[in-house]
């Protein structure tokens, strides 16, 4: 009988500066007092004030579902923290975000792999569509968000690969990622100066996803920093929604890993891409639900929140970006978006991206029509300064990241197909090396349409090919 040996996966080896920074980084424990699962609320196995989040009748639809092809936990998993519920039990937005509805599967259509990211991981773990590498290092975040976009991440559910196998989505392992960065820079570099097959130019950048990283521990935080910077990446994202779900994640242990990090590696660049739905997850409210002024000006914020975003604003090489879909019941607000995108420039976090809703399994419970969101996004910068209206509305298509440039409020005069109006569309980011970065399309409005598939009938000019494939 041939008895099988396990095989040994390779690990990282650290250099000699990787190890030394490592050995200065402190782990902490935290107690995010999470509350997973709808069977705690339904057995009241939850402390006294959190008995009533869920009203009997919510409990008894989502009963009513478990284990059935609409099950809601299925489809996404539920979860929050001490912290959020404190906000969400004086907040509809807020709890229309955390809390499971029978909605979520009454309409199941959606893509289980959106963006076709799948057809560009060259390595389990790792999505290398545009210009940057998104890693997935972990697989859970503190609190879910219902609309999230990897909900097929977060709920472990298996998907087919390019290569016509199905299984769920890895983790990133920093060994492989390493080397895939050192051998992929290495062709880049006997090529003159771009890639062989994909032409791409070297890869500098890294986005750390999941999942949220936060739930890491420091060290294992500080293993990737180091680990990446030391196979030459220049520009390290993370991001996170930690500073709403559990803002006191980011304590004195953190903030000292970063500052030695910083002075390991001082030419890597680190942005932390934040994710505020809505003012109230970091804005205090009075009595009345009103926003508090501040004399001299803004609005009071939650103590920890604001200690996390002061301590961030003491850094001058990092810097902190904000970013968030436009949601049904949730942020489909002018006035909300207007406060939020104002609150977040004032202490130092740039306005990103507002992004339409994407086509995950279940999206049509969440997605506001795309000329809506348009709508709203431009009705929320009136009254807002320049700097603070950078942020643009994205959609993504499965050829990259494409901006909502303009929705025109009357007819096109000559235009066939333009009778009601027109859309125009850009596209923002192209895979591999983005041919078609910049180019438009001009659509025939449809203020129902709440994904691309709304216009399939209404292609005006599509000089980008977001079309040449329905979708």
């Amino acid at each position: 009988m041939t008895i099988q040996t396990p095989v040994k996966k390779a690990k990282h080896i650290p250099t000699e500066r990787e190890q030394a920074f490592l050995d200065t980084v402190v782990n902490a424990k935290y107690d995010r007092q999470i509350i997973a699962g709808i069977k705690k609320f339904a057995t009241g196995n939850v402390p006294e004030d959190m008995q009533g989040f869920y009203s009997p009748e919510e409990l008894q639809a989502l009963e009513d579902l478990k284990g059935t092809g609409l099950d809601v936990e299925a489809r996404m998993p539920v979860k929050i923290t001490r912290h959020y519920f404190d906000i969400a039990k004086t907040s509809k937005p807020i709890q229309v975000l955390v809390k499971a509805s029978p909605r979520e599967t009454y309409d199941l259509d959606g893509s289980a792999d959106p963006g076709k990211q799948m057809s560009y991981s060259p390595v389990e773990g790792l999505i290398h569509k545009y210009e940057l590498g998104l890693i997935y290092v972990v697989g859970t975040c503190s609190a879910h968000c219902r609309f999230c976009y990897r909900e097929e991440l977060i709920a472990k559910k298996e998907i087919e690969r390019e290569d016509g196998t199905v299984a769920a989505k890895g983790m990133a392992q920093l060994v492989d990622i390493v080397s895939y960065i050192k051998e992929h820079n290495r062709l880049v570099a006997e090529n003159g100066g771009r890639h062989p097959d994909t032409g791409r130019e070297r890869l500098r950048e890294i986005l750390m996803s999941g999942g949220d990283p936060m739930v890491l521990t420091n060290k294992n935080i500080g293993a990737w920093l180091a680990g990446l910077s030391e196979a030459g990446i220049e520009s390290i994202r993370l991001g996170t929604k930690e500073l709403a779900f559990y803002p006191d994640r980011f304590d004195a242990t953190f903030f000292d890993m970063l500052d030695k990090f910083h002075v390991a590696y001082p030419e890597t660049r680190f942005r932390l891409m934040v994710h505020f739905n809505h003012p109230d997850e970091f804005l205090k409210k009075d009595e009345n639900g009103n926003y508090i002024d501040v004399p001299g000006g803004g609005l009071e914020w939650i103590e920890s929140t604001k200690r996390a975003i002061v301590e961030l604003g003491k850094r001058q090489w990092l810097t902190v970006d904000n970013q968030a879909p436009i949601i049904k019941g949730i942020n489909n607000d002018p006035d909300a978006l207007r406060i939020m995108q104002r609150e977040l420039k004032r202490n130092k976090v740039e306005n990103h991206y507002f992004f339409c809703g994407r086509d995950i399994i279940g999206h049509k419970a969440f997605n506001v029509p795309i000329e809506e969101a348009w709508r709203i996004l431009n009705e929320s910068q009136k009254g807002l300064s320049g700097v603070e209206t950078h942020a643009r509305l994205s959609i993504t298509h499965y050829k990259g990241k494409t901006e909502v440039v303009a929705v025109s409020n009357t007819p096109a005069p000559g235009i066939p197909g333009g009778e009601k109006g027109v859309i125009v569309m850009k596209l923002l980011r192209g895979a591999a090396d983005a041919p078609d970065r910049g180019k438009i399309t001009i659509l025939g409005r449809n203020p129902d349409a709440i994904w691309f598939s709304g216009y399939n009938d209404r292609v005006i000019y599509d000089e980008a090919g977001l079309f040449d494939e329905v979708q």
